[in-house]
């Protein structure tokens, strides 16, 4: 396993982590009253557009899994479509589980919905970066020892942190405290995107820690 290759995509990870904390530092100097927790749904809306652009521009230069056929624009037109349909399937696909983890289903819709989004933006997003419209090859990613590439094991890890950031961050809801970061979805939000900046950082270490012992093979 190439050194070069684990070290850009800790690049590329550490510039994914640098996203997120200018989402929330950068508006302040342009949006009066900015704050992650004040105007939450405005940061939920900044965070997803900056990490989406971030890992669009990225697979785009570092090309991680070209593929060596040379395709059409007519192909290349429908693989973006089918892209775009299959993130907004996502959004509703995660709206729907929250919902039926315990979110409220009409009060509150649109906070469910932008969450929904930010957590489609940590998984799905990346997996249609890597892989494109694929299931089959989602669903080997996703499987035990599926992954033949340090992109795709940098995928899963970062994939499951975020979910479980989100499965996390829910505890606090129920609890008197009646703190701020409480009101849903900021603990849950909040909650995967820690989770998503930790699979960023994880994911290479763990991949450099385990060079010897992982022999990826094309399939």
């Amino acid at each position: 396993m190439r050194e070069a290759e684990i070290r850009r995509l800790l690049a590329a990870n550490l510039l994914c982590a640098l996203a997120i904390v200018l989402a929330a530092v950068a508006p302040t100097f342009f949006l009066d009253g900015f704050s992650v927790l004040g105007t939450h749904l405005t940061w939920l809306c900044v965070c997803s557009v900056c990490v989406a652009t971030l890992n669009i521009i990225l697979h785009l230069v570092l090309k991680p899994n070209q593929s060596l056929k040379r395709r059409s624009f007519a192909h290349k037109i429908s693989r973006f479509l089918k892209c775009c349909i299959y993130f907004f399937m996502s959004c509703i696909l995660f709206h729907a589980i929250i919902v039926l983890y315990g979110a409220p289903l009409i009060e509150l819709v649109t906070e469910t919905f932008l969450f929904a989004v930010l957590l489609s933006t940590f998984t799905t997003l990346q997996c249609l970066c890597l892989l494109g419209p694929n299931l089959q090859a989602w669903i080997r990613v996703f499987s035990k020892n599926g992954a033949i590439s340090i992109w795709e094991s940098s995928l899963q890890i970062t994939s499951v942190c975020s979910i479980l950031g989100a499965w996390f961050g829910a505890f606090p809801i129920p609890l008197d405290w009646d703190r701020p970061w409480q009101v849903w979805p900021i603990s849950c939000s909040l909650g995967a995107t820690f989770g998503y900046m930790a699979g960023l950082i994880i994911a290479p270490l763990w991949i450099h820690w385990n060079r010897k012992q992982l022999t990826y093979k094309s399939r």
